[in-house]
């Protein structure tokens, strides 16, 4: 995914809007699947503002469709008439075959669906790429941390030494 890009008035035309850093870290993302995602007006503005938070957010279905539960869209501050919940669940646009792949993965393996980020495509539309993972224990971190540190001291040395 590019870069977000902002404009004279410093909202995002497309790139990343908000990201989940922390999922790659809690989960072993198996695979990833871009969903759109049902907004109104004032949320997409504070969308391209920046100003969301997946950390706690978490996908799942009620009544045979997918919602995105407990992601953070702040109020458009700038003089809007209609308000919106914060927190409300909102509906992903996905295909019924797509849905049951993920609701059957989910209650064969016991896998997770977290969101991983909300971008804007080159249309200008708000995606949200959905991951389907396990989660990872104690010791799995660990090995990441360890992994992470030794690449990053990696190229430290070899930058140095070239």
């Amino acid at each position: 995914m590019a870069a977000a890009t902002k404009g004279k008035s410093g909202l995002i035309a497309h790139g990343v809007a908000a990201q989940n850093r922390k999922a790659r870290f809690d989960y072993a993302i198996k695979s990833t699947l871009e969903a759109g995602i049902v907004l109104r007006g004032p949320e997409v503005k504070s969308l391209r503002l920046g100003r969301a938070t997946l950390s706690e957010a978490w996908a799942g279905e009620r009544e045979g469709e997918m919602f995105l539960f407990n992601a953070y869209i702040p109020e458009y501050q700038a003089g809007v008439l209609s308000r919106f919940e914060p927190r409300a669940p909102r509906k992903l646009l996905l295909k019924r075959k797509q849905i049951n792949t993920l609701l059957g993965a989910v209650a064969r393996e016991g896998a997770a669906l977290v969101p991983l980020q909300i971008h804007f495509n080159e249309r200008g539309r708000a995606k949200v790429l959905l991951g389907l993972g396990e989660g990872r224990k104690k010791s799995d971190k660990r090995a990441a941390i360890a992994t992470r540190d030794w690449q990053r001291d990696k190229a430290r040395l070899l930058r140095n030494r070239g």
